[in-house]
């Protein structure tokens, strides 16, 4: 039996015992997939990731990523907790510069620094969010969050679906005390919610323009329909898919806009998202999630 080296990394934040856990298993060759779920299943957090050998000599490791139930082809707390333990193994504090990751979805590039305080991290999208039709009406969905149809909305956003790679109803409510009264309705959900491949349903991304905090400019909980449902912390990949809804219903400038989304705040696990969006004549030209994580715990994995 093999042992080998994981670290826990809270992930969207700068303080441990908040933001998004992620269990990280170093040196994963000889591991199978059955194996890695496995293990994914025993930490029993929303995801773990495992690293290997990257195929491509020029990238810095081959992550896979897995939920306790299935493997991700991509997420974002999974990719910036991975850089930046990746970076801090090296023994630099984090000063690893650019490199890339191998990720089911495709090679995701990725920039680690080191300030003053806790590492960060951003990647680039490896894909750019694209709508889908949404055939469920408003009220429906308020519903099934345990919303009224007047608290659906605000401005011109509207509730749509949009993924990057992974699928989410974005849904606008109407401010703080809407999404503070959101209790999602597992059974309701999967009546509406569209899937997507095999068998992915979408999961509720709810946000309003009303923050808690002075310097965020969006509030959002995420819900994961499923058996059981759960509510995310921090949700990198939802923020990418929220890039579309941006773009379509606040039509940016072109340029360079960056947006701070705070998640968690509900949970007791205060998180913080950075979102960049570039934009060249109106349409989205890349697109970037970033964070903070620290290091919460580290051991030997028999297994």
């Amino acid at each position: 039996m093999k042992s080998r080296k994981y670290l826990v990394y809270d992930v969207f934040t700068e303080q441990t015992l908040a933001g998004n856990p992620l269990g990280i298993v170093l040196d994963c060759e000889g591991l199978d997939t059955a194996a890695m779920q496995a293990i994914a299943r025993e930490f029993n957090l929303s995801e773990s990731v495992f690293i290997l050998p990257p195929e491509d000599p020029r990238h810095r490791a081959r992550v896979r990523i897995f939920t306790p139930d299935y493997e991700m082809p991509f997420a974002g707390h999974p990719t910036v907790g991975s850089a930046i333990a990746l970076a801090e193994q090296q023994g630099d504090n984090g000063t690893a510069g650019m490199f890339v990751l191998e990720e089911n979805i495709g090679p995701v590039r990725c920039a680690v620094t080191k300030g003053k305080g806790a590492t960060f991290a951003e990647f680039d999208l490896a894909r750019l969010p694209q709508p889908s039709p949404l055939s469920a009406d408003a009220a429906a969905l308020g519903a099934a969050l345990g919303l009224d149809p007047h608290e659906i909305g605000f401005e011109n956003h509207r509730p749509s679906l949009w993924s990057a790679g992974v699928p989410y109803v974005t849904i606008p409510v109407a401010n703080l005390e809407a999404a503070a009264k959101i209790d999602f309705d597992n059974h309701a959900w999967l009546e509406l919610a569209p899937s997507k491949g095999e068998g992915v349903v979408a999961s509720a991304y709810a946000y309003c323009r009303e923050t808690l905090h002075h310097d965020s400019d969006f509030h959002a909980r995420m819900f994961v329909p499923g058996s059981p449902s759960y509510e995310d912390p921090a949700t990198g990949s939802a923020a990418a898919a929220f890039a579309g809804a941006i773009l379509d219903f606040d039509r940016p400038v072109d340029g360079q806009t960056s947006y701070w989304i705070e998640q968690g705040i509900e949970m007791g696990r205060a998180s913080r998202i950075r979102l960049e969006i570039d934009v060249e004549q109106g349409k989205m030209a890349g697109a970037r999630i970033g964070g903070h994580a620290v290091k919460v715990a580290e051991g030997t994995l028999f297994a």
